[in-house]
């Protein structure tokens, strides 16, 4: 029970930070493209307890972590509201909107990833700051992969209809009512974590070892 606990302490500020600037960049990207629903509503900020969802985000996760063993895990914030007719070049700019979350998460990835060879570099051993950027780095590069799922409404999804063809494009979307159901279905059955997760992910943390490589003095 003590280690489950310190384990949740040290993942606290990676996933609030990882999930507030997650949704804000959703909310910028569409202020930027001419959407300001989610400014107007006070969800551009980072200010973590607008985008918290008691249930998805705090109660779930929690329940999910200490039920299993912390062998599954997952949650959610409240999403950012969009109005993608209400954007400039709705088809187009609803992609950069919808990569701006990923965006954010791959960007934090590499911050950890720079304060932890900081940390290290300096001679700190203190394990808690330690772990914590490594959770830090292992959490966004988790939201980074999932979010990057193509199946709406996961932001991959809403990539995916950006991209194609009309036609192609709003047969996709008619998935979006159903999408979590079977998104969580594809998740317990193993096919997103063996045939997505764990390609991206590993993919993912080489990207970022290379782009940490110049870093790599300050452990010698």
């Amino acid at each position: 029970m003590t280690d489950l606990i310190q384990t949740v302490l040290i993942y606290a500020l990676p996933v609030i930070f990882a999930i507030t600037l997650h949704e804000a960049a959703h909310g910028y990207a569409a202020q930027r493209l001419g959407d300001n629903t989610a400014a107007m509503m006070g969800r551009v900020t980072l200010n973590p307890m607008v985008h918290i969802d008691p249930l998805g985000t705090i109660f779930m996760p929690l329940l999910l972590y200490f039920s299993t063993g912390g062998a599954f895990l997952f949650g959610y914030a409240k999403p950012v509201p969009v109005r993608f007719d209400r954007l400039r070049h709705p088809k187009k700019d609803m992609v950069w909107v919808a990569l701006a979350g990923p965006a954010s998460n791959l960007l934090q990835a590499l911050l950890w990833g720079v304060v932890l060879y900081v940390l290290a570099g300096v001679g700190l051993q203190e394990r808690f700051f330690l772990e914590m950027c490594r959770a830090g780095m292992l959490t966004n590069v988790v939201m980074f992969a999932f979010n990057l799922f193509p199946l709406p409404p996961l932001d991959g999804g809403r990539i995916l209809v950006g991209l194609l063809p009309r036609r192609q494009a709003a047969m996709v979307s008619r998935i979006e009512p159903w999408g979590f159901f079977i998104v969580m279905a594809l998740v317990i059955a193993g096919v997103v974590s063996a045939l997505w997760m764990q390609p991206i992910m590993a993919l993912t943390f080489s990207l970022l070892k290379l782009a940490l490589s110049p870093l790599s003095f300050l452990l010698h």
